[in-house]
């Protein structure tokens, strides 16, 4: 059993974006691991982050900017070789 289940995987668009303070705010918030947060300074931010309440990122991302290219994928599932 995987200790977090889901990989959730976005990009955030906005203005002034700092990946740093994104992912300050998923270390102080969230619990998971895996966590990726670069770009910005004009570029969208990509996140990749392995957690069991990915529907609060979600959450957290649309605060931020305009999320995209949203992926949750069951990472569980595929384990047992089923579609994740």
């Amino acid at each position: 059993m995987l200790e977090y289940r889901y990989d959730t995987q976005l990009l955030i668009d906005g203005e002034d974006l700092d990946e740093d303070e994104v992912r300050e705010y998923f270390e102080d918030h969230f619990d998971g691991d895996c966590l990726l947060a670069v770009g910005g300074d004009g570029d969208p931010i990509k996140i990749h982050f392995h957690t069991n309440e990915p529907w609060k990122c979600l959450e957290y991302c649309a605060t931020v900017g305009e999320i995209y290219d949203i992926v949750v994928e069951d990472m569980d599932r595929q384990s047992r070789g089923l579609k994740g």
